[in-house]
This record gives structure tokens, sequence and C-alpha cells, in this order.
């Protein structure tokens, strides 16, 4: 399935990628204080400035992946990670500005 290079899995890809990271990012930083998903979700939740730090530390993860998929010459599927990472930048933009 990863080694079809098409726009489809590009997208699904820059997607799924991040919520990944994201649960990396509270396994590694916020479960060994012993702090629940759904304490940490909350803290979130009263945080908003913390949001986009967040965001922005989840995209790291889809840049690797874009890199992989440029790398074995899969430039369709590239693209459809690039335009995903672009709406998350733009996201992360916007609250940012708000």
């Amino acid at each position: 399935m990863f080694k079809r290079d098409n726009l489809t899995l590009g997208i699904v890809l820059g997607l799924i990628t991040p919520v990944v990271a994201f649960l990396l990012y509270y396994l590694l930083v916020f479960m060994p204080k012993n702090i629940g998903l759904t304490e940490f979700l909350e803290v979130l939740k009263g945080n908003k400035h913390m949001i986009p730090k967040v965001v922005s530390i989840c995209l790291v993860l889809n840049g690797l992946v874009f890199y992989f998929y440029t790398q074995k010459r899969k430039d369709i599927t590239a693209k459809g990670i690039f335009l995903v990472t672009m709406l998350y930048a733009i996201a992360v933009l916007l609250l940012k500005l708000r």
C-alpha cells in the first residue's frame, strides 16, 4: 500500500501522521508524569496558547514522511502530504493570530 504513488494516499498520510505524532508526544512527555490523556486534553483546552505549539511539534513527523516519499521518488504522494501540511500550517497561523 505504501509503495503506491497517488494523491489520496498522501492526503491520508498527511492527516494521520500528526495524530500519531500527537499520541507519541503525549506518551513521551506527559504519560511519564502520570497525566492521563483526558487530563492532557483538558490542559490543552484550558491553555489555548499551547495548541499551536503542540500542533507544530506534531507536524515535524509530517516533514519526515514527506522527506521519505520524496527520496523514494513518490512525488504525487509527497504532494498530498505537503498539501495537508500546508493546511495544518495555515490552521496554526490562524490559531496564533487569535
